[in-house]
C-alpha cells in the first residue's frame, strides 16, 4: 500500500511485503524468472519479477517478503 501511493526512486533498494495474489503467478520459459503480484490490504497491486530458486514455502495466497528496486516501467525487481 505504502509503495503504491508514494514510490520510491527507480532503482532505489527497498523491501516489499504483502500477499501474492492467487492466479499472478507465471514461470518464464527460462525456468528460473517468475513473475507474480503482490497485492496489500488494499487493491493495490506490484508486479514483481524474481530471477533464482524460490524457497519451498512460496505459494500464492501466501505472505512475502522481497527485497529489491522499482524498474522504470514500474515493475519490482526482486533479488531476495
Amino acid at each position: 500500500e505504502q509503495m503504491a501511493e508514494a514510490p520510491p526512486a527507480v532503482g532505489q533498494a527497498v523491501r516489499l511485503g504483502g500477499m501474492v495474489r492467487p492466479g499472478s503467478l507465471q514461470r518464464a520459459a527460462d525456468g528460473v524468472t517468475v513473475d507474480f503480484v503482490v497485492t496489500g490490504n488494499t487493491a493495490d497491486a506490484i508486479p514483481v519479477r524474481y530471477s533464482g530458486i524460490l524457497p519451498d514455502l512460496f505459494v500464492e495466497g501466501s505472505g512475502v517478503v522481497a527485497e529489491g528496486s522499482l524498474d522504470a516501467s514500474g515493475v519490482f525487481v526482486a533479488t531476495n
